[in-house]
């Protein structure tokens, strides 16, 4: 293959801004070395062109490129309910949001919600995503195939229940077990598929159900596995109830032997000292998801118990109890609630939020050896930020002084409309409609010498 050298400027947190304070790495006039959609090489541009002229150069000058978006919490049947605001948690999902999962029941139905979803990732610059599935077996199957089709890295699975919810979303632990089965066998591995074991939450399930889903991750210890905790007192409240001989919330997941590596749980809002001790121990990641937080007034999250006790954290949108599919503002959030928070919170830096955006995610997911920087060996996985020509962005980022105040202003005004192209793997899976070559040619880069 002739290899793509794609010349930018670009960014990218190879290592942690939680514990390293050189983690960005910054290149004014960068180059990747690409070959088989593989970073083979990255630095300075004029140096790689000098030993690869054999190479496509691919111009990408005038914006900035960050490694692809992961989104760690994510809903596939929540798509087209986004915005439902004014309501908590458990009101919101029987008034708005499980109504419509119950319509994935219908085939057709659930195709077409499983393209606006993919759609609503790689516009957003999400390449990569842990995914809440569908209740329905049907609907999982739809939902693989069309990821196939567009070539985006999805981590999902059936999301399984047998209390507390509408009746035709409930299954039962033979059901749960079986149902997932086939699913592993059939998507697990398969291209860019990856499952995840998903009780919906413990409030939902039963411990039958929790420990089918136990059954399949001991069976197939390469799945991952997925679900809620700690989002609402009310919430937390109820699982006390429902599990009297447990000691907590993440007991209840604890004793099915559902935590590991791969265990990503979402919210941990109101968590406590001993579930945080547990969560670090076993290496379990929490996904936290600020708009969502916010929108549903479930409540500020504690990050700075979760990295004092050793959790790691990275970011979720959690539609469509968020507010949409774009981590850049996910980021944004984040780092406004730890502002809000004072001496409780955590400020956050661009670096963090980038970081919490890429690599973070990778290592949620444990792909942190394939994807979530720039770093030789990783697949290009990428999403160029370039604002159209005479947007306010634009402005901004033609008057940056640092690399910082470039990736504040992506961060603090990036929306959807400045996604210009994404690349999965070396291969575009998506280019903003009316993208001209006008847009790629070399124009004044945004400051990004340090």
């Amino acid at each position: 293959m002739t290899p793509t050298l794609y010349r930018a400027a670009f960014m990218h947190t190879p290592s942690s801004p939680f514990t390293d304070a050189d983690a960005l790495h910054v290149e004014e006039d960068g180059g990747l070395l690409v070959n088989g959609g593989v970073i083979v090489q990255s630095g300075d541009f004029a140096g790689l062109r000098a030993a690869h002229p054999e190479a496509a150069v691919h111009d990408l000058h005038g914006g900035v490129l960050l490694p692809g978006f992961i989104d760690t919490h994510v809903h596939y049947p929540q798509v087209r309910v986004i915005g439902g605001l004014g309501r908590p948690l458990l009101d919101w999902l029987e008034h708005v949001t499980l109504p419509e999962e119950a319509r994935l029941a219908d085939p057709a139905y659930a195709r077409a919600v499983a393209k606006d979803f993919l759609h609503g990732l790689r516009c957003n610059g999400t390449t990569t995503a842990l995914v809440f599935g569908s209740h329905f077996k049907g609907a999982m199957d739809l939902f693989f195939e069309e990821a196939a089709q567009t070539g985006l890295r999805t981590v999902a699975g059936l999301v399984v229940s047998d209390r507390m919810l509408r009746p035709e979303l409930h299954t039962t632990p033979d059901l749960a077990y079986s149902e997932g089965r086939a699913l592993i066998e059939r998507w697990h591995g398969v291209g860019r598929a990856r499952y995840a074991v998903t009780p919906r939450f413990s409030l939902s399930a039963s411990e039958g159900i929790l420990d089918a889903c136990a059954a399949l991750v001991s069976e197939y210890p390469d799945v991952h596995f997925t679900s809620h905790i700690n989002e609402n007192v009310r919430e937390v409240q109820t699982v006390r109830e429902l599990f009297p001989g447990r000691l907590d919330y993440l007991d209840t997941y604890d004793r099915a032997g559902l935590l590991g590596r791969r265990s990503v749980l979402a919210h941990n809002i109101h968590t406590t000292d001993r579930e945080l001790g547990q969560m670090a121990a076993h290496h379990c990641t929490a996904a936290h998801c600020p708009c969502s937080n916010s929108a549903l007034g479930s409540g500020p999250f504690p990050l700075k118990r979760h990295l004092a006790a050793g959790v790691h954290v990275a970011l979720g949108t959690d539609v469509g109890g968020g507010t949409g599919f774009s981590l850049l503002k996910e980021g944004l959030q984040a780092y406004f609630m730890q502002q809000l928070l004072g001496e409780d919170g955590l400020p956050l830096t661009p670096a963090h939020l980038l970081y919490l955006c890429t690599r973070a995610g990778a290592e949620a997911l444990d792909m942190h050896g394939q994807i979530g920087d720039f770093s030789a060996g990783k697949a290009f996985d990428a999403v160029w930020l370039c604002p159209p020509q005479g947007s306010t962005l634009e402005a901004i980022l033609d008057h940056a002084s640092s690399p910082s105040e470039t990736l504040a202003a992506l961060f603090a005004g990036g929306t959807q409309a400045d996604v210009a192209q994404v690349w999965v793997g070396g291969g575009e899976v998506y280019a903003r409609p009316g993208l001209s070559s006008s847009e790629s040619v070399p124009k004044q880069s945004p400051v990004l010498a340090s």
